[in-house]
């Protein structure tokens, strides 16, 4: 098995599964939907086209940095253009009208995604589709943009990979999120993440990472409704997860201050 590692991180992201109207929600970590349109923006590929082979990818989420859950009351339309007809237009064809809608984001979250598959080719397009997007990419809503690169750009010497594709890794998708050193942004946050290892240790306590795993249809009572079955329809269907807590370990602890160049310098 190879997994891809993408990287999502940034001060404001959204991944909602069950939007309607008014009310627009988030997940705590990336919704597969929102992972494979992303990698349909890198890629290029328009709405109307096929995306089962990226829903057969199997995902992985190791949370790296939990977002604050945040909400904007968001106003579409309204009266401050004198004499203009400003709003939102309706399907009945009255006039426009202000909406007022709700809209559910996390703030400053840190990812890292892995995408797990047998087919090599698929991930190397998908890992320089990414280095080299034909359209912006974007954390769940276009105006969300990634704080850094999305393809991660580095692999430690002891993951084996193709040399010319750094996003690939020659690991089944659990030993790779498990393994995969945490990178702080900043030295602040390094000192910060060092200070919250020595605290929970002097507790008797692991530093624990929370990971979101697909699993077998079935197998779990954690349901998400995020698989793509079509974009151009909006038509999706569920997919089974599990979520797991990564034990504090030496490799976990391990810190990075240069991303993506030399980031374990």
């Amino acid at each position: 098995m190879k997994t891809l590692l993408l990287r999502l991180t940034g001060p404001m992201q959204s991944w909602g599964t069950q939007s309607r109207f008014s009310y627009r929600d988030t997940e705590m970590e990336p919704s597969k939907s929102g992972v494979i349109g992303l990698l349909c923006a890198a890629l290029g590929r328009p709405r109307s086209h096929p995306v089962d082979d990226l829903a057969r990818l199997r995902m992985g989420v190791r949370v790296d940095r939990e977002g604050i859950m945040q909400v904007d009351f968001h106003t579409a339309g309204g009266t401050h253009r004198k004499g203009d007809s400003y709003g939102v237009a309706k399907a009945d064809g009255s006039k426009p009208q202000p909406v007022t809608s709700q809209r559910y984001y996390l703030a400053d979250a840190d990812f890292l995604v892995g995408l797990e598959s047998h087919d090599e080719a698929l991930l190397r397009q998908l890992d320089q589709a990414l280095a080299h997007p034909k359209w912006p990419l974007y954390l769940g809503r276009k105006s969300f943009v990634p704080a850094g690169p999305v393809p991660i750009g580095y692999r430690p010497p002891d993951f084996p990979g193709p040399p010319e594709f750094a996003g690939i890794i020659y690991l089944p998708l659990e030993e790779v999120l498990h393994n995969y050193p945490w990178i702080p942004r900043t030295l602040r946050e390094k000192e910060k993440k060092l200070a919250e290892i020595e605290s929970e240790h002097q507790a008797g306590r692991a530093l624990r990472l929370r990971m979101v795993l697909d699993a077998p249809f079935g197998s779990t009572a954690e349901v998400r409704h995020d698989v793509p079955l079509s974009f151009a329809d909006r038509s999706f269907t569920i997919r089974y997860v599990e979520t797991r807590l990564l034990p504090g370990n030496a490799s976990h602890h391990h810190v990075c201050l240069s991303f993506p160049a030399n980031p374990c310098g």
